[in-house]
């Protein structure tokens, strides 16, 4: 009887011709029960991206690291990346080829400096690049930390893509306004028409928080200092230009950030994610607020779960923004990333917001303190004309500047830069919500993809594990009734890293992400991965993908053929696929996964069974070996039905059978794995074993197996049969991993020994010397490495031994 795998004490044991061998994925649920944390079911993992070659990386320099600061620079097809010491440029088409580097190190005098001021040497005290902006057709302007003391400078990246430049110019200015002195503090910056906008830190304390507006013409203008009502410890986001009108004079600049609730505002410490705008052409006052932005307002960001209990669950650390576009450069839609501030549990959330509804609360009552307990209520008054936070231009009144505001005007808006009502999001709730993962949303980008039933939104989201969520927006009733689709979940780093930076290229097609350790690259689409079948194709609702008539490939819109299939809103495979192809195809029979195992009478076992499909619901059917009929198994205290398939806590002869995994989604049902599971009884395993172990004694040593994976299929594995407990089997795993380690240690020092010595019997031998010595050594090592192998023996015959206590787990 030959098996294709035994399943004991919830272990899988594959076949090999001279024994049985550990399975690692089984090992792996196993021992992640028990407390080793290992991974059991990750969709797409690193090592199955770089195989199927969807997968570039920079691994980073030993000397560097902090990808987070990225320009896109699709004209030229490059990826400027700012990083610790160090500028890079890569090639769009693969990053790991053609890059170039400049190393921009801070001075050994501000590192010294940096240092003697209390400052970690290695993470603190370097230049960190986080500025990196167009400045004209042939240069970017780049600032960093500089060891705590910002600097900038111009570098030049060539006219045309053939010029092949990238130099730093050697002049140097004075970073501060543009870049923080800490580099573990966010800054935000856009350069817009010669003038550098930028949130960030303008002190050594990290303390003074502003929104300045340098370089340029005009004179370098800021927010009001050292008023928490303008600015309370601020995180920044994003800078962003929204033009207001066809006139140019009424453009606004936006600033997603999160701050530190004003006093008053929340009880105890909160947090909260704010929208803030100013006028491109405010120039401050003229006797108050000189050199201060005038205009300046802002307001909350709410993102949260309403709940049963009239209480919402609130998302409020604003992570990242995406603006997309719309056929109304005025009117783009706004995607931004929270997370929890809550010690109870970690979540995070995805909201939409529309610029209608940011304006109109930019347009509401401002917020203002009053009452007995001097709380925030909406301002009730009269409000001076313009309107604070109006921009001054031939649409909104005849001032010309925002020197020419009238006093009380200028008055107002220094006292009241906060809007009372809040933003709330699309549908006043997030479009997506995680909350029981281990791992938080960094960042996003969204590309519109065309498909056959019309446009659809595709988000890609950065974890702070390294991993990469592919995610879809499918209007149900409306365009405000939105269902968010999972298609894809990808490891996109050697080893789990917060993903700091993202860039989407609609002309490559490539998504390119950073972090800590390094920059990768992926594509937009991998169709090949949904299957093999018409009906797999459909149901993946990939917007990128559809089925061509032979293989599961890109969508091109203008391409017209009839054996094309696709259906993203319903992802229907029964009205799409039926007439291509035959049912039993349809119904994935031709892929079906058919194999046989063994369990152990009272010990527990595992069936396996991931559908492709994120969304598809498994369900598991028994049916007797000699018995058509079929019954659904429900879970129970023996069964326990998993997303990753089905735990059977103790096994019966009775259970002998095969077990069908099914996997149901839009009404379609797909027979996924079928298994023929054979119970053993314990007498009948001590038979197998001594059967086994009596041919493993009397074989020619010649013919004994050399290596350590061919060793008596029952050495590892019989201590869980005996005690198949979660406690068992952690102490198992602990003794059978650290007896390999000393086993190798020990096989590894002997064969040392032995080349040594057989090197010195060929000197000697060629030298005409024999050593008697040197014999008798030979025979040391002969009988040590014969102990060693009876002491193996012995373990192996005393594992054997233990009393047997069969126990469910």
């Amino acid at each position: 009887m030959q098996l294709d795998s035994l399943i004991i004490g919830s272990q899988c044991w594959h076949y090999l011709p001279n024994g049985f061998s550990l399975s690692v994925s089984c090992l792996s649920f196993l021992c992640s029960l028990s407390g080793y944390h290992i991974i059991l079911f990750l969709p797409f993992s690193f090592a199955e991206m770089l195989a199927s070659n969807n997968l570039v990386t920079f691994d980073g320099l030993a000397n560097s690291s902090a990808y987070h600061t990225f320009l896109l620079d699709e004209e030229k097809g490059r990826l400027v990346v700012g990083a610790k010491d160090h500028i890079f440029s890569f090639n769009l088409l693969n990053i790991s080829k053609d890059y170039a580097q400049i190393s921009w190190p801070a001075s050994p005098t501000r590192r010294d400096e940096c240092k003697w001021a209390g400052k970690d040497l290695s993470r603190e005290c370097s230049n960190f690049i986080k500025v990196l902006q167009p400045f004209n057709q042939t240069h970017l302007y780049v600032c960093g930390t500089g060891a705590f003391h910002p600097v900038c400078s111009y570098l030049e990246v060539g006219k045309k893509p053939e010029d092949s430049v990238f130099r730093l110019e050697p002049h140097v200015e004075n970073g501060r306004g543009k870049s923080p002195y800490d580099p573990k503090l966010l800054t935000a910056s856009m350069l817009i028409d010669g003038e550098l906008y930028a949130g960030t830190s303008a002190d050594f304390m990290g303390r003074d928080f502003a929104i300045f507006r340098t370089l340029g013409k005009h004179h370098p203008i800021r927010t009001e200092q050292h008023d928490s009502r303008w600015l309370n410890d601020p995180r920044f986001v994003g800078v962003h230009l929204i033009p207001e009108s066809d006139n140019p004079e009424d453009d606004k600049i936006y600033l997603f950030f999160r701050e530190n609730a004003m006093d008053g505002e929340h009880v105890g410490k909160a947090t909260h994610a704010r929208i803030g705008q100013l006028c491109k052409n405010d120039l401050g006052g003229h006797r108050s607020l000189v050199n201060k932005w005038t205009t300046f307002l802002k307001a909350r960001l709410i993102c949260s779960v309403p709940g049963s209990n009239g209480i919402d669950t609130h998302f409020d650390e604003l992570q990242d923004v995406f603006l997309m576009s719309t056929k109304d450069p005025k009117s783009p839609v706004i995607y931004a990333v929270f997370t929890t501030s809550s010690n109870i549990f970690k979540g995070s959330a995805v909201c939409m917001y529309s610029m209608t509804d940011i304006r109109r609360v930019f347009l509401g009552p401002y917020a203002h303190r009053d009452g007995p307990n001097y709380q925030w209520v909406p301002f009730q008054g009269r409000v001076p004309y313009p309107r604070p936070g109006t921009c001054p231009s031939k649409t909104f009144g005849g001032f010309d500047t925002t020197k020419d505001l009238p006093d009380e005007v200028v008055t107002f808006a220094r006292s009241h830069p906060a809007m009372f009502n809040p933003v709330y999001p699309i549908n006043n709730r997030p479009i997506i919500v995680k909350t029981d993962v281990d791992y938080q949303f960094t960042q996003i980008v969204v590309d519109k993809v065309e498909a056959e039933d019309g446009q659809y939104d595709v988000m890609f989201i950065g974890t702070d594990i390294g991993t990469i969520l592919k995610v879809v927006s499918i209007p149900r009733g409306s365009w405000h009734d939105l269902e968010e689709v999972l298609l894809e979940e990808m490891t996109v780093f050697r080893e789990p890293t917060a993903i700091k930076a993202m860039e989407l290229s609609t002309k490559q097609q490539q998504l390119y992400l950073g972090s800590d350790i390094g920059v990768s690259q992926m594509p937009l689409h991998r169709c090949e991965v949904y299957g093999k079948a018409c009906a797999e194709c459909c149901l993946a609702r990939d917007p990128y993908c559809a089925w061509d008539g032979t293989e599961c490939s890109r969508y091109f819109p203008m391409a017209k053929r009839r054996t094309r299939r696709q259906d993203i809103r319903n992802g229907d495979p029964l009205t799409q696929c039926s007439d291509l192809q035959h049912h039993d195809e349809l119904n994935g029979q031709m892929t079906l996964l058919d194999k046989t195992v063994y369990g152990v009478e009272n010990s527990s076992t595992f069936l396996e069974c991931n559908p492709k499909s994120q969304r598809a619901l498994t369900y598991w059917q028994y049916q007797r070996s000699f018995d058509d009929h079929k019954q659904e198994i429900r879970s129970d205290e023996r069964f326990i039905r998993t997303e990753q398939g089905l735990l059977i806590r103790t096994l019966h002869k009775k259970d002998s059978g095969i077990y069908l995994c099914q996997a149901v989604e839009h009404g379609f049902m797909q027979t996924l794995l079928k298994v023929t599971l054979e119970v053993i009884d314990t007498n009948r395993l001590e038979e197998l074993l001594h059967h086994d172990e009596e041919a493993a004694a009397s074989a020619p040593a010649q013919d004994l197996p050399s290596t350590p994976s061919h060793k008596l299929w029952y050495r590892d594995f019989l201590s869980l049969v005996n005690h198949p407990t979660l406690n068992s089997v952690d102490e198992f795993c602990e003794q059978v991993w650290k007896r390999e380690r000393k086993h190798r240690k020990q096989k590894a020092h002997l064969v040392q020994q032995v080349q040594i010595h057989q090197q010195q019997q060929q000197q000697q031998q060629q030298k005409g010397v024999v050593n008697p010595h040197t014999h008798m050594h030979a025979q040391g090592l002969a009988a040590k490495w014969k102990h060693l192998q009876e002491r193996q023996k012995g373990r192996n015959r005393r594992t054997h031994e233990l009393e047997r206590a069969p126990r469910s787990v």
